[in-house]
């Protein structure tokens, strides 16, 4: 019976395999259409390379314009320098419209610093040039920034005076707490807060559009408002909205870009609160025609997010993986957003914030609107809310200041102990199995036929209720552990409390323990210590477990044996470049179970489970509705073979 549980098992677990793959196998209409999507993102690469080209050319452009302008102004005969300046203006401003004054200048760098970033902003564009996260590392100790500085992209733009106005082409007036300012590094005092505006000005006084930001002391998360101060009559009068074009290339933070990276534009949209994504493993654009609340560039433990405090009209959204001379470079991603604007008011004011920090479930929770949902504890539900309780769990074993090598032998060992009645319940199905081998043997004689197979199985269901077992009872409790299995297999991955957090030999426990490495070969470029003991434990459990099956009375089983044998062999080859933290966890599973193992031997005597089937079998037994339907299928059996046999 052990045979035919583990059996089902197999079966069982197989079924689930081939019908996702069967479900999962396009048809041919949609591999025509995963086609054009394929074909459709080559077109947004190239498309998205062209108009790079194009925006660098016209910044070269408009920078050599200026130049020229510059030069044909001084060289004018006739003219002081105040006549020059003037004949200078007027030419900017047959070109930017009432923005002339600011579209001349020298790029200026200023520096915030508070206890968790270092942010820089540049007067040209007057956005974030550089954001570095001080208690953070890369995985070869260089700090690590947010993005590249050297290709980040924000441009607000909208029509005025017939013309397209874009931001990134002017120079900002910096105020510090509404006063200008004219340069040096700002440090946010503890408890308090720094109000830094950008401010574009116009040739008219008292007209300007500003970007006003707010940095707190010990927030990820910073205040980002865009303000139109008198430009009713400037911005177009059937402009209701602006847009934002915002543009990063990620950076490799992490020395392993396995399938866990998740690198993809996140949002979450207001019409039905829930949080989408991009295709993480492939290149890809998408265009959402509803309201929305933010829009994140997500890599694996760090992401960049815009939010509106009310809503954002709609966005298009990219990621594409283009060339770069950068030998860190990962993705691009980029958004373009639509805000809403009020045409009819002299002020406006549109909300919105910023977070450049870590994916660290805790903190994006407690910002109330979803950034949580960006970390993948799985799609469905059950896995999710399992890793709920895991991360409760493991965020307070974790305040206690272990080393996160024990934090995880501790959870291990809660969750083993949670599930230890489910363990119970199958070994001891196991051992009653083995009792009733030679009752199963003395059944499989008297019914050799397969016409008696109905008579066989009505036969085994006497004789397993009368030793008190289930026919479920050895799988059953194997898939209830199937979703804790699963959701552990994402917990790990996706923890950022592991990164960096060294134990035993590994230097780092959200990635794999590398004690060899050599040229690339079968896929595998090293050997992850971790996972080579996790295949070495589950090898002696599966031998442990085999010994205690009989495959020499079902020869179809012995096929099984091997495959028993082979499938932690294909899990070290997958697990091998994953976070050395799930192999260790898996690895104390298996020890934790040997132990187990040994307390129910000692648990459960086999001679008084014996006994007690003697003395069951010496009792009436009520038949259960399913063997009433047994026999009554029985019979009619039995009376369709009268039937054929007198035809």
């Amino acid at each position: 019976m052990n045979n035919k549980n583990t059996l089902i098992g197999f079966i069982l677990i197989a079924a689930i395999l081939f019908g996702w793959m069967y479900f999962m196998t396009p048809t041919k209409e949609q591999m025509a259409e995963q086609q054009r999507i394929h074909d459709s993102i080559r077109r947004v690469r190239l498309e998205q390379m062209a108009l790079d080209s194009i925006r660098e050319a016209e910044r070269r452009q408009a920078d050599a314009q200026l130049a020229a302008l510059q030069t044909d102004t001084a060289q004018l005969p006739g003219l002081d320098s105040l006549g020059k300046a003037q004949q200078l203006h007027n030419a900017l401003r047959d070109k930017f419209g009432v923005f002339a004054a600011s579209a001349n200048g020298e790029e200026q760098m200023f520096t915030i610093e508070n206890k968790l970033q270092r942010l820089t902003f540049t007067n040209k564009g007057g956005f974030l040039k550089r954001v570095e996260l001080k208690e953070y590392k890369t995985y070869d100790s260089l700090a690590l920034m947010s993005f590249d500085p050297e290709t980040v992209r924000f441009d607000l733009s909208f029509f005025a005076q017939n013309r397209i106005v874009n931001t990134s082409q002017f120079y900002f007036q910096p105020l510090v707490n509404g006063k200008p300012y004219s340069g040096g590094d700002m440090t946010v005092r503890e408890g308090d807060s720094i109000v830094f505006t950008m401010r574009l000005l116009t040739d008219e006084p008292g007209k300007y559009l500003e970007y006003v930001y707010t940095v707190r002391d010990d927030n990820y998360m910073l205040d980002f408002d865009i303000r139109t101060v008198g430009l009713k009559d400037v911005i177009a009068t059937n402009a209701d909205y602006m847009s934002i074009d915002w543009a990063v290339d990620l950076l490799k933070q992490e020395k392993s870009t396995d399938r866990f990276a998740g690198e993809s534009v996140y949002y979450r949209s207001l019409t039905d609160k829930d949080v989408d994504h991009l295709n993480e493993q492939k290149d890809g654009e998408q265009t959402v025609n509803s309201k929305l609340k933010w829009v994140s560039f997500k890599q694996r433990f760090f992401c960049n997010v815009i939010v509106a405090k009310n809503e954002f009209e709609n966005a298009h959204m990219a990621m594409i993986t283009r060339k770069s001379n950068n030998p860190r470079y990962i993705k691009s991603m980029s958004a373009n957003i639509e805000v809403p604007y009020d045409m009819k008011a002299e002020t406006n004011i549109i909300p919105m914030q910023l977070y450049f920090g870590p994916n660290h479930f805790k903190t994006l929770r407690s910002y109330g609107i979803g950034l949580q949902d960006q970390i993948n504890l799985g799609n469905f539900f059950l896995i999710r809310w399992i890793n709920y309780g895991v991360i409760a769990v493991f965020n307070w074993l974790s305040s206690y200041g272990w080393n996160y090598g024990i934090v995880i032998l501790i959870l291990t060992i809660l969750i083993k102990t949670l599930l230890f009645p489910l363990a119970f319940k199958s070994y001891k199905s196991s051992a009653i199995t083995r009792v009733l081998k030679p009752e199963m043997e003395a059944i499989n004689a008297k019914y050799p036929k397969e016409e008696d197979a109905m008579k066989k199985q009505q036969a085994v269901l006497n004789l397993q209720k009368q030793a008190g077992v289930s026919p479920a009872s050895g799988c059953l409790p194997a898939l209830l552990q199937f979703p804790i299995l699963v959701a552990i297999f994402r917990f790990f991955p996706a923890s950022i409390e592991l990164r960096q957090q060294p134990f035993l030999w590994a230097d780092d426990l959200s990635t794999y323990d590398s004690i060899v490495e050599f040229p690339r070969f079968l896929g595998m470029d090293h050997l992850s210590l971790f996972t080579i003991l996790m295949t070495i434990t589950t090898l002696i459990y599966t031998w442990v477990n085999n010994k205690q099956m009989d495959y020499s009375s079902n020869p179809q089983m012995k096929p099984m044996k091997w495959m028993m044998y082979l499938m932690p062999i294909m899990f070290f080859a997958i697990f091998n470049n994953y976070s050395a933290g799930l192999s260790y966890y898996y690895m104390l599973v298996n020890i934790i179970t040997f132990i187990q193992m040994f307390i129910f031997r000692k648990m459960i005597d086999e001679d008084k489970v014996r006994a007690t089937i003697e003395e069951n079998k010496k009792k009436p037994q009520k038949k259960s509705n399913f063997q009433k339907r047994l026999e009554e299928a029985q019979k009619q059996q039995a009376k369709l073979q009268q039937q054929q046999r007198k035809r």
